[in-house]
Order: structure tokens, then C-alpha cells, then sequence
């Protein structure tokens, strides 16, 4: 049999058709997750995925305050940038600071609170950490709850001209008006470096570790012939703070003055061990050299188990050579217990006329397992 449909009942069943159609895509709709974005926490802190610079902290990146430019910074160096903020809300982040020689990481702060300065958040490099008179680059960020932000441009530098002592080594430039030794007597910082007045002065030094294979060199000026004294002393070492005349590791190197019977000569002396025995004392050659007080000169003391010797030269550690001797030290090697340095030379017991050079001016002095670094 078939089945008539009129226009009134097919228009009918089009309009239900249609409808079912509509209340079962609704349905599928509803059922389906929302992919609404969660809003950022209100500390900042939100990781998430990472940033194109693997940065995951939600915080503005610290602008460099100081320093830059390639200039060079004086002691202590201190690293200077603005603080960084949160970009959804309040943020105290902790700041990583890096010091870098070219790709290479030579300093890094970690995770640290640095010193806040009104906008600014300072930290303090040790001078341990950097070569003396050496460029760098450095750069600082944000961190906090084990997400880090972005790092910095890179800022520069150069680093101070150096005066440390550590382990068996030190540097004392003396030509930026200070010094990491000890001064006695009266002294003047002149603008070549450290002037002793009287003999009776000097600057000591003592090594935190005994160097018993090494140099101890300076430029001095301000000496000659006509200089006071008689057996006295550019530079010498000891062990401890006794009497340098009988002290078992005495190194004197001298430079005899005007009450001496040949003004101007050089020598020295090294005991290693024992001042009682006379296998434990060494005197290198006594030679009488022509010096200008108006002329610089380079001293150089080196020694090494079985050996030591001292020379003189001109206007720089290259300059044309005046005086050199060596002496052998029986095998014996040099290790004061407590190893002291002196530009000049302590008071022995003959008195001031054996000290040190009144009127000398002592810069860039150096004792270490070398080579002696560049000043």
C-alpha cells in the first residue's frame, strides 16, 4: 500500500528533523572541556611552559646599573642592576649574578638575596674570584622557587689593578694608594708607589702558606752610593718576627750605603735551616754596580730546594741586566714555619745602619711560584 504524505505533513517532519539535530549537537558541545586560560598566580611565580630564552619566571628582566663599558673598577668590585618585578603581581625574587672571560664562567652567586638599594639590588664579587687587571662581562637574573627569568644584556669590565694575598702568593701594585701589607715606621704613597723615610721603615707581609719554591721581585727607585746606612736592605724574608740577623731562614739582598767600605755593592744571604751551622748559610757575589737614585730597577730574589739566586736590572724585569749571582744551598730547602716579607728589612741587631733604604720607592711587587704577572 502507499503511503500519501501532503506538503502540511512533510513540512512537519523536516521541522522535528532539524530540531533533534540541534538539541543533539548542543549536547555534545556541552560536554566537552573548556579551554579558558587559568589566570597567572599573584606572586609571579607560575612556570608553565618556557619562554623562547628557556626563562620560566614571570618577572621583568634586571637592567644593568653598573658596571659597564669595558671601564675599569676599583676594590671591592660590586655588581649593580635594577630589581625585577613581577608581571601579574608582587614579586621578591632572589638574583643570580655571573662573571664570565669570554664564554667562560669564572664566577657564579647562585641563588642570593644580593643588597637592595632603593630600586637597585647590589653583590660583591670576592677579589679572589677575578684576575687582576683582566676584562669581563657579567649578567644577572631573577629566581625564585626553582624558576628562573631572563637573563640580563651583558654589562663589562675590567678588573681592579690587583693587590691580594693568599695561599703562598701576593700582588701589591702600591700605585693605588693602599697596600695588603703591614706598613712600620713612616711611609708615603707618592704617585710611583711607596716611599720608606727613615730606616727604620718598612711594609711586611705575611704568607698565609710558606712558598718554598717561588720569586719575591719589585721596581724600586730612589737608591744609590750616597744612600745611608751600611749593610742595608732592598728586600728580605724571614721566618716569624725575630731577629733577621741570626734567623734561620734569612734572605737579605742588599745594596750597601754610604758607611759601607764599597757604597753601592750588591749581595745577599740565604740560610736554610739552621743560622748555627755554617752549611746552612749561603752569600751570593759582592759586586759594586753604579746606580742612579733617579733610575728605577728590577729585583728579582729566586729560589728553589737546593738553590737560590738574586739579579739586577734596569728600568724593567727585561731591562739590561747589572748584577746576578747564585749560590747552591746543599739540598737544603727554604721553609720558614712562618714565612715573613719585607720591602725593606726589619731592625737587627746592629741597628738601624743594617735596616732598610730611607728614601727608596717600592711599586709592583710580587711574591709567588711565578711567572710574575703582568703589571
Amino acid at each position: 500500500m502507499r503511503v500519501v504524505l501532503h506538503v502540511p505533513h512533510l513540512l512537519l517532519l523536516t521541522r522535528m528533523v532539524m530540531m533533534a539535530l540541534i538539541v543533539g549537537l548542543t549536547t555534545v558541545a556541552c560536554n566537552r572541556t573548556s579551554n579558558s586560560p587559568v589566570s597567572p598566580t599573584s606572586d609571579g611565580s607560575l612556570g608553565g611552559d618556557a619562554a623562547a630564552d628557556g626563562s620560566t619566571l614571570k618577572a621583568t628582566t634586571p637592567s644593568l646599573v653598573s658596571p659597564n663599558g669595558g671601564t675599569q673598577v676599583d676594590d671591592p668590585v660590586v655588581l649593580t642592576a635594577a630589581r625585577s618585578t613581577g608581571k601579574f603581581g608582587s614579586l621578591a625574587p632572589s638574583y643570580q649574578f655571573q662573571v664570565r672571560s669570554g664564554s667562560t664562567v669564572v664566577y657564579d652567586s647562585g641563588a642570593i638575596a644580593g643588597t637592595a638599594s632603593g630600586g637597585n639590588v647590589a653583590h660583591t664579587v670576592p677579589s679572589s674570584a677575578l684576575n687582576p687587571d683582566t676584562s669581563y662581562t657579567w649578567r644577572v637574573r631573577a629566581v625564585q622557587q626553582g624558576q628562573n627569568g631572563s637573563w640580563s644584556a651583558d654589562g663589562s669590565f675590567k678588573s681592579p689593578v690587583g693587590a691580594f694575598i693568599r695561599g703562598n702568593e701576593l700582588r701589591d701594585p702600591l700605585t693605588i694608594g693602599r697596600t695588603v701589607g703591614t706598613p712600620i715606621g713612616p711611609v708615603q704613597f707618592v704617585a710611583r708607589g711607596l716611599k720608606l723615610l727613615s730606616q727604620e721603615s718598612r711594609v711586611t707581609y705575611e704568607l698565609p702558606s710558606t712558598l718554598q719554591e717561588g720569586e719575591f721581585s719589585l721596581m724600586v727607585t730612589g737608591i744609590d752610593e750616597g744612600s745611608p746606612g751600611d749593610k742595608t736592605k732592598v728586600m728580605s724574608m724571614q721566618e716569624g718576627h725575630g731577629d733577621i740577623t741570626t734567623n734561620d731562614y734569612r734572605f737579605t739582598i742588599e745594596k750597601r750605603g754610604a758607611a759601607y767600605v764599597t757604597p753601592g755593592a750588591v749581595t745577599f744571604r740565604i740560610i736554610n735551616g739552621d743560622a748555627g751551622e755554617e752549611d746552612d748559610i749561603n752569600d751570593g757575589d759582592r759586586i759594586a754596580v753604579a746606580f742612579s737614585d733617579e733610575r728605577a730597577y728590577f729585583w728579582k730574589a729566586s729560589w728553589r730546594p737546593g738553590s737560590a739566586e738574586v739579579e739586577v736590572r734596569e728600568d724593567s724585569p727585561t731591562g739590561r741586566r747589572i748584577y746576578h749571582s747564585g749560590v747552591t744551598t746543599n739540598s737544603r730547602p727554604y721553609r720558614p714555619a712562618q714565612h715573613v716579607i719585607h720591602l725593606g728589612s726589619p731592625v737587627g741587631r746592629a741597628g738601624p745602619i743594617d735596616a732598610s733604604i730611607a728614601g727608596a720607592t717600592y711599586w709592583n711587587v710580587y711574591v709567588g711560584p711565578g711567572p710574575r704577572p703582568p703589571f
